[in-house]
């Protein structure tokens, strides 16, 4: 019989606790840029449709309201470039995480097949895949050097959590044709696309990249950075409706259901546009300052064109850059949680108050 320990990972975080009480006993506090939860105010027509629909005693539905998937199927033709999105082609999630976690059991996959995912990467592709008992494997700059045998799920993730890198039009369209070619299912993790600095982020439901369908692939997003709803479990997926379809109905099985509060703010916050350019802004600013004072302080700052995140290294050992700027004040994630080609670099996340992004600008100056 297999052990828990077994089944899973160490949870890293738990490795950053020292350096965290280090940070905390500085004058000034601690500063945590250690990870992406939004610090910044739900907006207020979110939180007022939220409010109106908090009167819902009855079970919500797993495919949710008519209005939220024709909000979702608005969305993907409006802000991604998809043509012909039907309710066939939208299924709600219970936030990102979960839908990530859980994938490879709720396609049955098993021990013998394989699920692929880039090798700096957020550990919980890793998670699903050892939920399900899968095999699974990292890839570097192009999946399509992957050996297809057995490979039934090609996660891509652009823009990248943790490096922020963006994969282009180009290599969108050649990682989708080749999955096609090899019958892999291909999921795009787009969650911070919406977060695009230097470049801008493409999804794979785009009519360029797709060809103008949606065949073996599914896109992932979610309202938890775009609209400040981590707290609302806010997701969703969309693309090919036959494994739509087939997760559907699983979920119902598994009654994975989003709240009808939630689903009610989902359309609210994917109706209106103005309060991702704001918080754009406030990202903006926030990744400006700080960028400039890790480059000041002797910092290399590598990709970060998109997401929420800086990349940066002083060329040694991640710890050894997490104890220094724990010294300051300051947290951040070593790049090594991200898989072990991350061992010299950090992840120094942009989501913390303006007074504090402040505070660790003046630290690192």
């Amino acid at each position: 019989m297999t052990t828990l320990n077994d089944r899973l990972p160490a949870f890293p975080w738990d490795k950053l606790e020292p350096f965290k009480a280090t940070a905390r006993a500085h004058p000034g506090g601690i500063v945590d840029l250690s990870v992406g939860t939004p610090v910044d105010p739900v907006p207020e027509l979110v939180q007022k449709a939220l409010t109106a629909a908090s009167d819902s005693p009855g079970y919500p539905t797993v495919w949710g309201t008519a209005e939220l998937r024709d909000a979702i199927a608005g969305w993907c033709e409006r802000r991604l470039g998809a043509r012909g999105v039907t309710h066939q082609n939208v299924l709600p999630v219970v936030g990102s995480k979960e839908l990530v976690a859980w994938l490879p059991t709720q396609l049955g996959l098993g021990p013998g097949d394989v699920v692929a995912y880039p090798r700096l990467a957020y550990p919980t592709y890793e998670v699903g895949a050892r939920l399900a008992r899968a095999e699974y494997v990292t890839y570097g700059d192009d999946p399509t050097a992957l050996d297809p045998t057995n490979l039934k799920l090609l996660w891509l993730n652009s823009p990248s959590n943790p490096t922020g890198r963006v994969l282009s039009k180009e290599e969108l369209t050649r990682t989708v044709a080749w999955a096609r070619e090899h019958g892999v299912l291909l999921f795009s993790d787009e969650c911070y696309l919406e977060l695009g600095w230097e470049a801008e982020p493409v999804s794979v439901l785009d009519e360029e990249v797709c060809g103008g369908s949606f065949e073996g692939i599914v896109a992932v997003h979610s309202l938890s950075k775009r609209s400040n709803l981590a707290g609302y479990r806010a997701a969703f997926i969309a693309g090919d409706a036959d494994v739509l379809g087939d997760l559907l109905q699983i979920r119902k099985h598994g009654g994975m259901m989003t709240s009808a509060p939630t689903q009610a703010a989902t359309v609210a916050a994917l109706g209106d546009d103005a309060h991702v350019h704001e918080q754009r802004a406030r990202y903006v600013a926030r990744r400006t300052a700080l960028r400039d004072a890790l480059v000041g302080h002797g910092f290399r700052i590598e990709h970060s064109e998109a997401s929420l995140y800086l990349w940066a290294t002083r060329d040694e050992s991640c710890w050894d850059t997490v104890a220094h700027l724990a010294e300051l004040g300051i947290l951040v994630a070593p790049g090594d949680f991200y898989g072990p080609a991350g061992d010299r670099f950090v992840r120094v996340a942009l989501t913390a108050s303006d007074e504090r992004v402040a505070e660790a600008v003046e630290r690192l100056s």
